[in-house]
């Protein structure tokens, strides 16, 4: 049990104890990446929900591995993803952790919470991108308007790339630099603080070119806001922005698209074009290809990049 002045059950069933909020606080800034700080923040207000309905499990235990194993089985009497529950459960065992590491909860109390299973995935999820076809196609819509070249310029380097809207965001004209002969974006740090290097093919970089030489960027972010007039606004862009650009012209393919639908595109199409497998994790800065590396031994190769095997003509 949770050991606090206002009870052994505290941490969990009151909504407005110090005590909770001091260690719901220390979870979330152990969390570097604002989306899953966000996930993790819905998923303890969701577990201290949970809690103060029940009471519990049997309404007479504290927080124990009972009580995440029975918080688990009512994430699967939703309709829920095992992916969302699993964040779920994530985001309570990592509050255990902090809850012991403060004396708060007994430690092997809190190493039984993280012995808690997972929901099990049934299948593979196929998630959505875009055949080759329809890649060319997305990359010929935009017109030849200061607009449309910034548009042009953004799907190129999320499809050729294979970048996060967050990383695409923060993109600066100073990162695209040459390396081994191409035009990568270099030291690019992307989710959980990694470092890593990311060659683009040569029809993004024409496509980056012709932006910049249109709105006259010579410096700073490389994307920039364009009003209805046609006129920049000023240099950057949000992810928020960079989602709905993506959106409107998947609805003009007429399809479904998010950003993270293009990454997954660049990823399908290298792949479909025999790129290395452990090349393509290199590039999209996956948590698992420090692992792939000591495993395989491999280096990140340069001159045969993913985006070579793309197989995209830009017209």
């Amino acid at each position: 049990m949770i050991g606090v002045p206002s009870g052994p059950r505290a941490l969990v069933h009151a909504p407005q104890d110090d005590t909770w909020k001091r260690i719901k606080s220390l979870v979330l800034d152990g969390v570097t990446s604002p989306h899953s700080k966000r996930a993790y923040a819905q998923a303890l207000d969701a577990f201290e929900r949970w809690c103060a309905q029940t009471g519990g499990p049997g309404g007479h235990l504290g927080f124990t591995k009972a009580t995440v194993q029975a918080w688990r089985t009512a994430l699967e009497s939703t309709a829920l993803a095992a992916a969302s529950i699993n964040v779920r459960l994530s985001a309570v065992k990592k509050l255990a952790v902090e809850a012991a590491d403060n004396g708060l909860l007994a430690s092997e109390v809190a190493a039984a919470i993280a012995r808690v299973k997972g929901a099990k995935r049934h299948g593979v999820r196929a998630g959505n991108w875009l055949t080759l076809e329809q890649a060319e196609r997305l990359l010929a819509l935009p017109d030849r308007s200061l607009k449309g070249r910034r548009d042009l310029a953004l799907l190129a380097l999320l499809i050729g790339c294979g970048l996060r809207r967050q990383e695409l965001a923060g993109l600066r004209i100073e990162d695209i630099q040459q390396r081994d002969g191409r035009w990568c974006v270099v030291d690019l740090t992307g989710k959980g603080n990694r470092v890593r290097t990311v060659p683009m093919p040569p029809w993004t970089k024409a496509a980056i070119d012709d932006w910049l030489a249109a709105a006259r960027f010579t410096g700073g972010p490389v994307l920039g806001a364009v009003n209805k007039g046609d006129r920049i606004m000023g240099q950057g862009m949000s992810a928020q922005s960079i989602y709905e650009v993506v959106d409107g012209y998947g609805k003009e393919l007429g399809a479904t698209l998010a950003p993270h639908d293009v990454r997954r595109t660049f990823a399908k199409l290298a792949h479909q074009g025999r790129a290395p497998l452990e090349q393509i994790q290199l590039s999209l800065g996956h948590a698992s290809i420090q692992t792939t590396e000591r495993y395989l031994g491999v280096a990140q190769n340069l001159t045969d990049a993913p985006c070579d095997h793309l197989g995209i003509l830009l017209r």
